[in-house]
């Protein structure tokens, strides 16, 4: 008897092993398997039968380049919780299309702007500095009717659909939040032709339209993507998520998810009454579509107080796409209002968008000094080696959302502003930057301001103090971003010369001091001269480096006086550079002496002697 179920056993087994080898081997349509798909096209509607349901969320999978959809291809082809997950392969012709399709432009994209009829007359200033007409695509969605003026430069207006009969519960928050979380849908629904990409914002948010695309045309339009950025407070993102796009900072939506949205938008919204903004609505549908966030550094909130400086002076590396709370900032600029500085800022961004607020760090060896350089805003000289680990950390010049200092309230490293009074940096803000078309280069012109007072410093090395403008040389480079390489991070140029201590006397020694890290080399000459009589005017102190690779982007020019003279001939004499006056003179000397130099200066204009300017070096 045993003997017989053994064979039975054995020849069952035979006879399903062959069935199976057979089955594999010619291709039965009839078994299921990862290769026996010759009539895939019979599962054309596997799709339809997967479609979103209250228990189960779709995963979209984000293609970003033909290889990776290539390869997405290929193991999509396999068999989960009993479904055949299959992708059709595209035909030969749409692979053609999407070869020709040209790369994502401006015009490819339509500006969703909320805005509010109370403070449309203050806000629109801010939009009229960024706006291009003609050029840029939007509206500007309002809750009321404001007048409008002809040749103002700016966006088409629109009043927002009624949203009474949606359900809001957050005491503490503004209905207006519902419809400002229909804005993207709102603006789906004109029907604009050729459109890839909506991105959302404020009326108090400054966009650099053409870091908008280069962010953008990185991403395929034709899949789902919400592209965005977090919160720079900790508490806030804790409060409402991590997981979303702040709406002030600004957001992109890809077209076919800005239509999925408009579907499902007004019953996604009915079911989260007691959220409290537009943001963590939007947040909340996508989650239902199963999006998550794709992060860019560039769209910023700033969800801060006070002065932007330790922010933007060590701006992430990535483009500066948005500056969101200008209201609540001071300006950016000292001594101006806000709206005239950033007509100020984005009169650098008219130059070199791409490299507006990148950082370059740069170590004068000679006087033993650390220099950021923050493209297009502002220079900081530091008395000291401070390593590039530190100087790309953001300084708490600003307080966070909750008016605290409190360094744990942000959601990245920041370091305290010095309290050392020989560290304490000398900043040098943008003046005015064109481009020079025989050297093809910009010239960027910074200079002192007095809202940072010195204190007394003991170290005996010279003091940026006497330094009154900074001319940073820079070559334009408007693909920098598709480009790859490691210079192309961030620029360290060594300025060469002799070094005060002997632990510095070489470039390697320097180096080692800044880690084991590739320093670009720049072809950078400065000239620094201290006027001390008019009687020697022509003893000048100069340094120069040698050649450069191209790999170096940034070349900083630490301020130079040169003698100088005007076509119509007469003296020219120097006021860029003011005088050091000795460090141990108390302040009321120091005021004094400034005050006999500017009647000096007064009395030499009264005798028709030609003051220098700095065009004169330029040239």
């Amino acid at each position: 008897m045993i003997k017989l179920i053994s064979w039975i056993i054995i020849i069952t087994s035979a006879i399903c092993f062959l069935y199976t080898f057979n089955q594999i081997v010619y291709h039965h349509p009839e078994c299921p398997t990862t290769t026996a798909i010759s009539n895939i096209s019979e599962l054309g509607n596997l799709e339809t039968s997967l479609s979103f349901s209250n228990h189960s969320t779709p995963q979209h999978k984000i293609i970003s380049s033909p290889d990776d959809k290539e390869e997405y291809d290929q193991r999509s082809a396999s068999t989960s919780g009993g479904h055949l997950a299959l992708t059709k392969p595209e035909t030969s012709g749409s692979q053609d299309e999407e070869e020709k399709e040209e790369p994502t432009q401006l015009k490819h994209i339509v500006f969703g702007i909320a805005a509010s009829s109370f403070l449309w007359d203050k806000r629109k200033e801010y939009i009229k500095h960024w706006w291009r007409p003609n050029q840029t695509r939007g509206v500007v969605w309002l809750d009321g009717n404001v007048k409008t003026y002809k040749n103002e430069n700016l966006p088409e207006i629109r009043i927002s659909e009624d949203t009474s009969k949606l359900r809001y519960t957050n005491r503490l928050g503004s209905r207006s939040a519902l419809r400002i979380s229909r804005v993207v849908s709102e603006t789906l629904n004109l029907g604009l032709k050729d459109v890839r990409w909506f991105v959302m914002g404020d009326d108090d948010t400054v966009f650099v339209v053409d870091n908008v695309v280069r962010i953008l045309e990185k991403y395929d339009h034709n899949q789902y993507y919400y592209i965005g950025s977090n919160s720079e407070s900790h508490v806030q993102n804790i409060i409402f998520s991590y997981a979303m796009a702040y709406g002030g900072g600004g957001f992109a939506i890809s077209y076919p998810l800005a239509k999925e949205l408009a579907k499902m938008q007004d019953r996604c919204i009915q079911r989260y009454p007691a959220l409290y903004g537009s943001d963590d609505r939007i947040q909340a549908c996508m989650a239902e579509l199963g999006v998550p966030l794709t992060k860019e550094l560039g769209f910023h909130q700033y969800d801060v107080y006070g002065d932007l400086l330790g922010l933007l002076a060590a701006h992430p590396v990535t483009p500066l796409v948005s500056i969101h709370h200008l209201d609540v900032v001071e300006p950016i600029f000292p001594g101006m209002t806000r709206p005239q500085a950033i007509r100020h800022l984005f009169e650098s961004v008219s130059q070199d968008s791409a490299s507006i607020m990148q950082q370059s760090i740069c170590y004068d060896k000679k006087r033993f000094w650390s220099i950021s350089v923050s493209w297009g805003y502002v220079v900081q000289i530091i008395r000291g080696v401070v390593s590039p680990r530190e100087l790309e950390m953001p300084t708490r010049t600003f307080l966070n959302w909750y008016k605290r200092a409190d360094y744990t309230g942000y959601s990245f490293n920041t370091r305290p502003v010095t309290r050392h009074p020989c560290q304490s940096p000398f900043i040098f803000y943008m003046s005015r930057t064109r481009y020079d078309r025989g050297s093809k280069q910009t010239i960027g012109i910074y200079r002192a301001h007095d809202r940072y007072k010195h204190p007394f410093c003991r170290w005996k090395m010279e003091n940026p103090e006497k330094i009154d403008s900074v001319v940073v040389l820079k070559r334009p480079d408007n693909l920098r971003w598709q480009k790859i390489s490691e210079e192309g991070t961030l620029q360290l140029l060594l300025l060469n010369g002799d070094a005060p201590s002997p632990a510095l006397s070489t470039t390697d020694s320097m180096s080692s001091m800044l880690g084991s890290g590739k320093v670009a080399t720049a072809n950078i000459v400065i000239r620094l001269r201290l006027r001390n009589r008019m009687e020697n005017p022509g003893r000048a102190e100069e340094m120069t480096k040698t050649k450069s690779p191209e790999t170096a982007v940034v070349v900083a020019v630490i301020v130079v006086v040169d003698e100088g003279r005007r076509k119509n001939g007469g003296v020219s004499i120097e006021i860029g550079i003011r005088k050091n006056p000795s460090s141990r003179r108390s302040m009321r000397q120091l005021q004094n002496l400034r005050l006999r130099q500017q009647w000096r200066m007064l009395f030499l204009c009264l005798f028709s002697i030609k003051i220098w300017d700095l065009d004169d070096v330029l040239l």
